[in-house]
């Protein structure tokens, strides 16, 4: 029973391969649909390996190294393969090196990743773009795009990004190569794996929750692009906020002291000195 419980997270990492795997074979024969479910599906056996495998307490730095060896496969090359068949194909030799420039990428991202899990560090975040989410942007859109003008899939969208889709299409190679780069960045993202989306901390979290999933239900394909993106941007934001907020310290640090006096309440004089924006009072003597 307990080699049963131990190799369960083994089976779901080995699913996440398999995933990738079948998303090659799909892409090569232009099954585009299947192969972008197969990518969907490797991402929640992701997923799941690792929450599986701390429940289990079966955590070991053998699952670490096989998770890494998977996800190469499966969000590594096989997005990339995807989208050199999508929309990379008619480029050449230009494309093909944009597909093995995302590979490689993934590859760094995730040795990095091996190196930090060895320390045993804990972080509330990724250091960079995770590999999975990089995927997952890829194969959404290329879901979203699939709708785009065909009439024969029966399928609910919003009406604001398919009409977006055939632009954001023009600017793939440019995507594949940002993504590249925030992989291998030191942009901060939040850790959705740690977090006990069963048990939310406040009704708004749960709020948010039942909303997200209505409207993933509801509009499968556009929905799951969104969130893949609102994830990019959120990294972005958050650096741009972090450099707003550095720059400004050191605005407030150059500026010279100010200097003020006032009366207490018992008469006493206090002076006044500001230098970094925040005022400070000490007793006159």
């Amino acid at each position: 029973m307990k080699k049963g419980i131990y190799l369960f997270p083994t089976f779901l990492t080995l699913g996440n391969l398999a995933a990738g795997v079948m998303a090659m074979i799909f892409a090569a024969q232009y099954h585009l649909s299947s192969a972008d479910w197969c990518i969907m599906a490797g991402i929640i056996l992701d997923m799941l390996d690792g929450r599986v495998a701390r429940w289990a307490g079966a955590t070991s730095q053998f699952g670490v190294e096989l998770d890494s060896l998977c996800d190469l496969v499966s969000f590594g090359v096989a997005p990339a393969f995807l989208m050199f068949r999508v929309a990379l194909e008619p480029w050449g030799p230009p494309g093909c090196m944009i597909v093995i420039f995302f590979a490689i990428t993934a590859a760094l991202r995730l040795a990095r990743f091996n190196l930090r899990a060895q320390t045993g560090e804990v972080t509330t975040h990724f250091v960079g773009l995770p590999v999975p989410a990089a995927a997952g942007i890829l194969a959404s859109f290329v879901l979203s795009y699939e709708l785009f003008g065909n009439e024969t899939i029966s399928a609910k969208t919003i009406p604001l990004v398919m009409k977006r889709m055939p632009f954001f299409f023009k600017f793939v190679p440019l995507v594949m190569i940002i993504l590249s780069f925030l992989m291998v960045s030191t942009v901060e993202y939040g850790n959705f794996k740690r977090m006990k989306l069963g048990r939310p901390k406040s009704i708004q979290n749960l709020a948010f929750l039942v909303v997200g999933l209505l409207l993933i239900f509801t509009y499968p394909q556009n929905m799951i692009f969104i969130v893949f993106s609102l994830y990019v941007l959120t990294g972005l934001i958050s650096l741009a906020w972090r450099f707003y907020h550095a720059q400004r310290a050191k605005t407030m640090a150059a500026r010279p002291p100010h200097y003020g006096r006032r009366k207490t309440d018992v008469g006493q004089d206090e002076e006044m000195v500001s230098t970094t924006g925040r005022t400070t009072w000490t007793t006159k003597e």
